[in-house]
Parts: C-alpha cells; structure tokens; sequence
C-alpha cells in the first residue's frame, strides 16, 4: 500500500490452484500498463474506476463487472475524488476452461470474452460469493468448485454459449446414484472428485449434468439435506448447539444464516415453535 487511503489485499484460495482475489481501495494511486495471465473478474464497488483496455477508455462506475482475458493489456485508476473500492478475482485458464466446457462452451481453449466491461446482475452475484469464499478462506473444496462452474455458467450464458442438454435414463439413473452417496456420507468432507466417480462421470460433465437435472448444484444439495436433517433433530428436542455442529456449521450465524432462508425463521425459533405447540 502507497498510503492509509490505497490498500491492496491479495488472498490466495487454499482448495482452488490458481485462484486468487484481490481487496482494492485507491484515491492517488494508478496502475502502469500490464497484463497477467489469468481471466479477470472486477465488481466496482464504490467510486467511479477509469482504465484503458482493447484500444479503449472506459469508466466502471459502482455494480458495473470489469472482465480482462489472459494476456490483455490494461491500466486503472481512480475517476473521482471519492475512493475507488473493487473486487477482483483472477482465475488461471487452467481452472476457468474446463468449467466453460462444462457449462457447454464448445471451444474453451484460449476463450476470449468480447465485452471489458458488463452490467448483469446474476454474473456480479457470483463473481461476489466466489471472492467472499476465497477471502475468508471459508467453504470446503466441493463448495469452491460449485461456485466457480455457477460463475463459469454465467460467462457462457451471457456470450450465448451455453447450451443445456438433456441425457435421460442412463444418466438420470448415473445421477440417483450420486444422490444416494449424498445421502449415506452427508456428514463426511465430499469432494466433487469422490461424488462423481461414484456416478462414473467426469467431474465436469457431472456437476453440469446435476445443475440442470436438480437446479442446485451438488453441494447445494448436500447443505440442504443436511438442513432437512437438522430440522428433524430440532423437532425432536435435540439441543440447537448440538444440532448445528453435528451437521457440520461453523457456528450458530452460518446456521441461521442457511436455515432462516429455508424455513422463515432461525433454529431456535423453529425449535420454540414446536415448544409452544
């Protein structure tokens, strides 16, 4: 950091290789013209962020994604006298690619994303969740690799690439199976590797296949049969501490925090709930 005013925090992602995301703020501070070798997904979060790239100017203004493909030269600075605040996620082609094959891209290799900078609502939530995992290193592997193919899928959705298909029978059949190693392993640490070798399917044909046939992904899934779980044990009187850490939350604000959404209310309140009756 040049000053209190220009921080820069890089965290690297301990279940993903070559991910890494960036905490930004800046006022007096301007980037020289470089490149790097990973795609890069911004989310401008306060100021206005002015940048030249692919022979152009432009100007992020807050909500507005900025996206670099590998070997894109670009600067940056700040716009305005307001502090520039941004998320950036790099992600290694390594990494990107075989999710955009999986969400459909046909030629992934080398991937050029033709737009620096996008306005969608779906691809900034998902660029958000991802870089929140990374930064506070939360999340098991399972739930990073979910995160990144959702973010993977938004790409190719917004440049008319991906292209759901349906399998029926064998793969609806391929697809039970995995749901069953769900069901009997729901508290083990799962992987996305273990899942779809039980359904003896590639990994990234796997976690599309299940997105579309089920509307979550895999690990979504397993959050919500554990959630199924964990409100039988509160119906039954199960203490909510002891509840919470036997189907695997941290602690009780991510319990709250998964539950109330399902359910309207938090743990203990459902459990009350059923006290008071």
């Amino acid at each position: 950091m040049t000053n209190q005013d220009n921080q820069f925090c890089y965290t690297k992602s301990r279940q993903l290789d070559q991910v890494t995301v960036l905490q930004a703020q800046m006022n007096d501070f301007s980037y020289g013209k470089h490149a790097h070798e990973e795609y890069s997904f911004g989310v401008t979060l306060a100021g206005r962020q002015d940048f030249f790239s692919q022979g152009t100017y432009h100007r992020s203004l807050p909500g507005n994604i900025i996206v670099f493909n590998p070997g894109e030269v670009h600067d940056g600075r700040s716009g305005v006298d307001d502090t520039l605040r941004y998320r950036m996620v790099y992600i290694h082609p390594d990494q990107l690619e075989p999710m955009l094959t999986a969400a459909g891209v046909r030629q992934s290799g080398h991937f050029h994303i033709a737009h620096t900078l996008i306005n969608d609502t779906l691809l900034r939530h998902r660029i958000l969740a991802l870089s929140q995992l990374v930064e506070h290193q939360t999340g098991n592997k399972l739930q990073l690799e979910c995160e990144l193919y959702q973010l993977a899928a938004r790409v190719a959705q917004c440049h008319g690439q991906y292209s759901p298909y349906r399998e029926v029978r064998k793969v609806d059949r391929l697809l039970i199976r995995a749901k069953e190693y769900i069901h009997a392993h729901l508290l083990d640490d799962l992987s996305l590797d273990v899942i779809s070798q039980k359904a003896t399917l590639s990994k990234y044909h796997f976690l599309r296949m299940f997105r579309q046939q089920y509307g979550m992904t895999p690990y979504q899934y397993m959050v919500n049969c554990r959630l199924n779980k964990a409100r039988e044990a509160l119906e039954a009187g199960k203490a909510v501490d002891d509840v919470m850490f036997e189907y695997g939350f941290s602690d009780m604000s991510h319990f709250n925090r998964r539950f109330k959404p399902i359910y309207g209310m938090t743990p203990r309140q459902y459990q009350q709930h059923f006290i008071d009756k």
